[in-house]
């Protein structure tokens, strides 16, 4: 299976399977808050920014890969070490070092760019303090060292937008060749609560999306999963492309919609990654009735 396979209503390419997609450890050598990861959505190397390293996060998702269980390292972001730590980790990507580690020396040479630096983490970036601070810094970096062809990526469950803070984050990063996925992956609120398991309301994430949409195009990312065995009901695909509809309805602009499924050891036993035909189907329905691109990644 490819590392990534297909661009929906598009073309479709093939790779050698490549474990790493699977493997995202927040950590990396004495680094506390910054990780470089081979992305399969990205199409290259990402930089990981970890806001959330005492692991709270305002979801709490039947899929997520964070070990909630143990006791985090770390508690608080230390933001002169943090951004200490990007800077080095650009180095170390953009010199080409990083392909001598164990861990990225396999990676095909298609691949050995720097695409993005990435605000992600152990919990919704977005509930982080300071986080209009750490965008502002980082773009500050990026700017200084030049990294005009690398964006500035928010994955983000869209929970927090309407705060002013956020919002003046969000403008930050339109600035600064900034793209904004925001997590979308059910059509109802019974579906919502049963895999995000939180207190945010169901309409407050669909209301967030719409408005931050209508300022600049979003890319919706949408994981699925067989639950119990059994995969999405056809009626909540429905449903999630009546949301995406009804969001570029009220004039938001939709760029993408990546339709993934479990990569990683998920938080709860009875998830699983759904099969590549169960994917495409999905992926294949987004299109039609919601006329979007979409691309596709498999488990």
């Amino acid at each position: 299976m490819g590392l990534w396979s297909g661009f929906r209503a598009t073309h479709n390419m093939t790779d050698a399977p490549l474990p790493l997609h699977k493997r995202h450890p927040r950590s990396f050598r004495e680094n506390k808050f910054v990780y470089p990861v081979l992305s399969r959505r990205s199409k290259g190397i990402s930089i990981g920014v970890n806001l959330n390293p005492n692991k709270i996060c305002n979801f709490d998702c039947i899929y997520c890969q964070v070990d909630r269980r143990s006791e985090a390292e770390t508690k608080f972001v230390e933001m002169n070490r943090l951004m200490e730590e990007i800077d080095a980790t650009v180095d170390f990507v953009n010199r080409g070092e990083i392909y001598k580690d164990p861990s990225f020396r396999d990676i095909p040479t298609s691949l050995r760019r720097l695409n993005d630096i990435a605000f992600s983490g152990d919990g919704e970036p977005t509930t982080y303090s300071n986080f209009d601070a750490i965008v502002d810094a980082v773009a500050n970096l990026r700017c200084k060292r030049r990294l005009n062809q690398t964006k500035l990526v928010l994955i983000t469950n869209a929970s927090m937008f309407h705060h002013p803070m956020v919002q003046h984050s969000l403008e930050i990063l339109d600035g600064n060749h900034g793209e904004i996925w925001a997590k979308l992956e059910t059509g109802t609120e019974m579906y919502y609560q049963l895999v995000a398991r939180t207190k945010v309301p169901f309409q407050r994430i669909l209301d967030n999306i719409a408005h931050a949409a209508r300022i600049r195009p979003l890319v919706i990312q949408s994981l699925f999963m067989r639950i119990n065995d059994e995969p999405p009901p056809d009626a909540e695909i429905d449903a999630f492309c009546d949301r995406l509809n009804e969001i570029t309805g009220s004039g938001g602009r939709i760029k993408l919609v990546q339709v993934y499924t479990v990569a990683r050891q998920p938080a709860e036993s009875y998830v699983a990654p759904l099969t590549p035909n169960e994917v495409d189907s999905i992926s294949d329905k987004v299109v039609e009735q919601t006329k979007l691109l979409s691309e596709v990644y498999y488990g």
